[in-house]
């Protein structure tokens, strides 16, 4: 009963601060020049009769001279239509300046054929990142003040200094570009379960990955650390248990109340943070996709990718916070 309440205030609360940054983001796009300018290929009137149609200006008038007159919407009254369009219609609009998709529906036709790479790349990435940063932070605990612990925290300082940007030209330039073991870029295709496909993938999967590596890797040692000088170890060893089966049984579970909520926060983090290796590696993804909106100020295809992030680091919140009951039973997240 406390877990519902509490997951049904946290709800509430989410959506709430989700329509407060919805609308600061909608209304600060708004306060820019509407961009009215025909791109090459395009027809003029057919750009201000979309604007039209779409709410953003109204009474428009084509002079002699071939320019336009027109005025702008007031911008509560765009963001009332914008909301019944998505709500009651599930219209969000149309890429109206995205090169190669200019005219097409932004839900159906732009945003949901790039969601699979986004979203493969970052399963492959805790895939690996996750199994290889529990094992090296595992064993730098167990080892502790050992040369091993000490060789880890090395690599550990290392991936963490290093920005996944700068990780990310060394993959590309090393492993890409000198040595050929993958390409430079992502291949294009459909079909994401293949071999050639995912192989390409794999270059942008470490980039994104070896920063998690470290994230968990750092985690794990200090929390197991701290958990095997506790006093219930000294405990379960008294009563007969090895010391397999006491870090086992007891300190791995007490440190994953702690390591667990913090790989949930990792990936959501390596999602957000993978806008600009998707671009990096030519990943054909919702990365890409919202550099590509902004650079060519595509308002709509904008609001749908910011409420896209926004929603998924509000989400996170909860599910880290939900986490910690279902990994500790004692923990109890309403209860007074």
């Amino acid at each position: 009963m406390y877990m519902f309440k509490y997951v049904s205030k946290r709800l509430g609360l989410m959506l709430l601060t989700f329509f407060i940054i919805f609308t600061m983001c909608f209304v600060l796009i708004k306060l820019l020049p509407i961009p009215t300018t025909a791109l090459p290929g395009q027809d003029q009137d057919v750009v201000m009769n979309i604007m039209e149609a779409r709410g953003w200006i109204t009474n428009v008038q084509k002079g002699e001279n071939g320019t336009y007159t027109y005025d702008r919407v007031p911008i509560m009254l765009q963001y009332g239509m914008y909301l019944k369009r998505v709500i009651f219609e599930g219209d969000f609009g149309i890429a109206t300046r995205l090169p190669g998709y200019t005219g097409k529906m932004l839900w159906e036709e732009v945003f949901i054929p790039k969601l699979p790479p986004t979203i493969l790349i970052n399963i492959y990435s805790s895939l690996i990142g996750v199994p290889i940063g529990l094992g090296l932070g595992i064993l730098a605990a167990l080892k502790k003040n050992k040369w091993q612990d000490q060789v880890i925290n090395i690599f550990i300082i290392l991936l963490i200094s290093l920005p996944s940007v700068i990780l990310a030209l060394l993959i590309l330039y090393v492993f890409c570009f000198k040595l050929r073991w993958f390409p430079l870029n992502m291949l294009t295709s459909n079909d994401y379960f293949t071999w050639p496909v995912f192989h390409s993938m794999l270059p942008a999967v470490f980039s994104l990955c070896l920063g998690s590596v470290a994230g968990y890797a750092r985690y794990t040692r200090a929390e197991l650390s701290e958990v095997l000088t506790g006093e219930f170890m000294l405990l379960a060893r008294t009563k007969g248990l090895t010391k397999s089966q006491a870090i086992y049984r007891h300190a791995m579970r007490n440190s994953m109340v702690v390591i667990f909520p913090s790989i949930l926060s990792e990936f959501i983090s390596v999602l957000s943070g993978s806008l600009i290796i998707e671009k990096m590696f030519g990943v054909n993804g919702v990365g890409g996709l919202y550099l590509l909106a902004i650079e060519n100020q595509d308002y709509d295809a904008f609001m749908l990718l910011s409420g896209f992030y926004t929603l998924i680091g509000l989400a996170a919140g909860i599910v880290i916070d939900i986490s910690y009951g279902i990994i500790d039973p004692r923990i109890r997240m309403g209860a007074k």
